[in-house]
């Protein structure tokens, strides 16, 4: 009976690898920066990682949807030289991202393939939160400054060395991730959309 489901899983995966269904983890690094529509603030660019799992249906052509686990930040400034009041603040978030990606293999062979892929990208905020670096001066920044649901398009290309796959990806924003903030009598329009760039490497698992 063993023997049997053995020999039944391994023709089961088998006829999936020829119908070119396949299906793994994943683990990155992501660099992203959120912009900032204010001439007195500025924004850096914070590093982060991404895990999760991907599933891939297709050969020449493909559909390829992706679940992983994003962190993400900015760090924003008061760059104002005219303004006392100067404050600091880190933003890291926490999000379930789900792209559905369509793809060309350019090179198709049996043991290495090379690929493009585009597609779009929808962000659910998991968690999030907001630190200010400067303890005299607190920012206008909140939790609720941040959109819980983000929307991106998200392009690259790819590598298949056997069972492993190697990603590079840019993914710009669609939607403003923070908007317009009222702190203090001010209103800060931040306009700030989110733009990343990816890279990972994966592990077939079928």
């Amino acid at each position: 009976m063993r023997r049997f489901t053995l020999v039944t899983l391994f023709l089961l995966i088998t006829g999936l690898t020829f119908a070119g269904i396949s299906f793994g983890i994943k683990a990155g690094y992501n660099a992203n920066k959120l912009t900032a529509n204010i001439d007195s603030v500025s924004s850096q660019f914070k590093s982060g990682m991404q895990l999760g799992v991907f599933f891939r249906a297709g050969k020449r052509f493909f559909v390829q949807p992706e679940l992983y686990y994003s962190l993400q930040g900015a760090q924003y400034a008061l760059n104002d030289p005219t303004n006392t009041h100067s404050w600091s603040q880190k933003v890291t978030i926490g999000s379930m991202d789900i792209p559905i990606l369509l793809g060309f293999n350019i090179i198709n062979g049996k043991t290495i393939s090379f690929r493009v892929d585009v597609g779009p990208v929808v962000s659910f905020v998991t968690n999030k939160t907001i630190k200010d670096m400067n303890s005299d001066w607190l920012g206008p920044l909140t939790k609720s400054s941040i959109n819980s649901v983000n929307w991106y398009i998200q392009a690259g290309l790819g590598v298949d060395l056997w069972f492993l796959t190697f990603d590079v990806r840019y993914q710009g924003g669609l939607n403003q991730v923070i908007s317009s903030v009222e702190s203090g009598g001010t209103t800060w329009d931040f306009s700030s959309k989110n733009n990343v760039f990816q890279v990972s490497l994966g592990f077939k698992i079928l």
